[in-house]
């Protein structure tokens, strides 16, 4: 139970990081005076969602893929592991790095006015979109892979 329950935890924070890029990116389209501390306290949202996704994520990596892994290759989708696990462990990386600099490019660039701003911000809210939903994705098909794996067919 403990086990379903750390993942269960990592793919929230990684939805709701997901959702909150999403009306961060909406707000900055619409950015007035008076969204701006919304903007600020999103992008810092952001940020502590995805690392505390990738902490929990890594946690439950380390301590139990191993066998979900096995598990997996001895199956008849091993692709789910061989393309999709290793495609996630790199692209986590380049998504950790957008969700902690999405702050910082928030509050340098403050009040994100002018066009180039913006663009920039929206930029980033948009790979951390993206990324998150191919995240979500993989994470399905790796979850499904264990299930294939574990019915022997």
């Amino acid at each position: 139970m403990f086990i379903q329950g750390v993942m269960m935890v990592h793919v929230a924070l990684g939805v709701i990081g997901i959702m909150f890029a999403v009306a961060l990116f909406v707000d900055v389209l619409n950015v007035n005076e008076g969204n701006i501390e919304r903007i600020k306290k999103l992008s810092l949202a952001v940020a502590v969602l995805i690392v505390l996704a990738y902490i929990i994520g890594g946690y439950w990596y380390v301590v139990y893929y191993g066998h979900d892994r096995d598990i997996i290759k001895a199956g008849q989708w091993p692709w789910a592991h061989n393309y999709f696990m290793e495609v996630k462990e790199h692209l986590f990386f380049v998504m950790l790095l957008l969700g902690i600099y999405l702050p910082i490019a928030v509050y340098r660039n403050t009040p994100l006015m002018e066009k180039e701003k913006r663009c920039l911000v929206l930029g980033i809210c948009a790979l951390i979109v993206v990324l998150g939903f191919f995240m979500e994705g993989a994470g399905g098909i790796i979850g499904k892979g264990v299930t294939i794996g574990l019915m022997g067919g």
